[in-house]
């Protein structure tokens, strides 16, 4: 049998350890993690992210400086080397031109790269704004822009962008900024439909919440309800969209070029090399093969990217 005294003894020392557990757990409280910091302690060890982050992080140092990789003029071209294959000169070899295609490939993600930004923020701030006030408004408010983006919904894609790129250009410059802003424009207006949907039912499910409830009961304006209470609650979904569309709008871009209605020269970009080698694909596998890979590689990024995120902020996945 057990002595009395020693589980007496044990007892008091369980409870001394408890005590003391007590005052450490209180005088040392953890502190609650939020949702961005949760996410983003989930994405680290997540393998999918990290490939993608270190192939995106390339990708926007080829952009923002070109020359750490070369040093070679991209638009520099001599027709003695015209086609030539890789070799220790010109690791990708030479297009029709005889211009070095490593060069071209390293100075065309800038163009890729700032069309699918700047489309992206354009399409997110189009269709984020339209689709929170629709949600939170409703009634004829949500009628009619749901409607309108029926509309654009309806258009085919390749449809519409020729029709806007070819209107515009007719009457425009040809500049590579005019080109690249036309271009930019196109897409965010043919794609903000998308994102307005997201936003929109984000933000009615957002509005049901006690919160809103009580912030609009005690009289807050409407503005500081959208702002304070539903913009935060939103972000997640419209964050998972513009990462996977960011890589969708590069491909678009790609597309544009590819069928002669988007960039074209003297704009240096992926789509453009691949629009340019389509007729030499045969007797020059090359000048297709290395812009092509570098722009799958950077529209799978993004959408793994977009996968991991989307896994981070939804408890569901986890």
């Amino acid at each position: 049998m057990t002595d009395p005294s020693t589980a007496a003894s044990g007892a008091a020392v369980s409870a001394s350890e408890f005590v003391t557990g007590a005052e450490h757990v209180q005088t040392k409280p953890g502190k609650p993690r939020s949702l961005a910091s949760d996410a983003w302690y989930d994405l680290r060890r997540r393998p999918r992210f990290i490939i993608s982050a270190a192939l995106i992080l390339l990708v926007l140092l080829m952009a923002a400086w070109p020359s750490l990789f070369t040093s070679v003029d991209p638009n520099y071209a001599d027709l003695d080397r015209s086609r030539l294959g890789p070799s220790a000169q010109a690791w990708f070899g030479y297009d029709n031109q005889g211009a070095d295609i490593f060069a071209r490939t390293i100075y065309g993600a800038r163009a890729s790269i700032v069309v699918g930004i700047s489309a992206t923020v354009f399409t997110v701030l189009l269709g984020g704004t339209l689709g929170l006030l629709a949600g939170y408004h409703g009634g004829w408010v949500d009628a009619v822009m749901s409607r309108v983006a029926d509309i654009f919904f309806g258009l085919p894609f390749v449809l519409g962008a020729i029709v806007i790129l070819s209107s515009f250009r007719a009457t425009g410059g040809s500049s590579a900024t005019e080109i690249t802003l036309l271009v930019i424009l196109s897409i965010s207006v043919l794609s903000w439909p998308a994102c307005m949907r997201i936003t929109r039912a984000a933000a009615i499910t957002a509005k049901q919440q006690d919160y809103v409830k009580a912030a609009r009961a005690l009289g807050a304006s409407t503005s500081r309800i959208i702002l304070r209470h539903l913009l935060p609650n939103i972000l997640a979904p419209v964050l998972v969209y513009a990462t996977i569309a960011l890589g969708g709008f590069i491909g678009a871009e790609a597309t544009l070029s590819f069928l002669g209605i988007g960039l074209h020269a003297p704009v240096v970009s992926w789509g453009v090399m691949i629009a340019d080698s389509r007729d030499f694909l045969r007797i020059a596998p090359h000048t297709l093969l290395f812009p092509a890979a570098f722009l799958t590689a950077t529209v799978l990024a993004f959408v793994m990217l977009g996968d991991a995120v989307r896994e981070a902020l939804d408890p569901k996945t986890r």
